[in-house]
């Protein structure tokens, strides 16, 4: 019996440094993969954050050169109708959201939606715009009623303020 008790003593400790060392050995695995994988996760932040950075410098472009004061300065040509005019706002605005479709990956969904919204909402000023001249007015009329529209309800705006928030959250 005493033999019996002697070797029971011997298993139960043994299974005591056993199950000891399972846990503390499991413990450090695990740590050692959340280890890596914070280290991969700042290794992809290195690589990725200047990438997003750069979407959001190229999306604040985009919002300013469709912002009415830059819009008309940039493309404004002297002797064109105000619906030729029209047309060539329309134009550059497309053409510069079609340049940057691309960053939509790097930037919030909430941010795109409002960047496609403002240019919508920028399509649609030009278009009310000139829909309230009379078919022969000048490019320069379009342009006056364009700059006079209020800044602060600009879509355009409202947007710029919203992606610039954003990304300072980055940092």
């Amino acid at each position: 019996m005493d033999n019996f008790l002697i070797v029971l003593a011997i298993i139960l400790a043994a299974g005591v440094v056993f199950a000891t060392a399972y846990f503390l050995l499991k413990e450090f695995f695990n740590n050692e993969l959340k280890t890596r994988q914070l280290k991969l996760i700042e290794e992809k932040q290195k690589v990725s954050l200047p990438v997003r950075l750069q979407a959001y410098e190229r999306i604040v472009l985009l919002l300013e050169r469709m912002s009415p004061a830059n819009l008309v300065i940039r493309v404004h040509k002297k002797g064109i109708s105000s619906i030729q005019f029209q047309q060539l706002l329309i134009q550059a605005i497309r053409e510069e959201y079609d340049h940057n479709l691309s960053q939509q990956l790097y930037i919030s969904d909430k941010s795109w939606d409002m960047v496609r919204n403002a240019k919508e909402e920028m399509i649609r000023q030009i278009n009310t715009s000139a829909g309230q001249l009379k078919e022969d007015a000048s490019s320069t009329e379009l342009s006056k009623k364009l700059l006079d529209m209020s800044v602060e309800k600009l879509a355009t705006k409202k947007a710029l303020v919203f992606v610039k928030a954003e990304a300072r959250k980055l940092f």
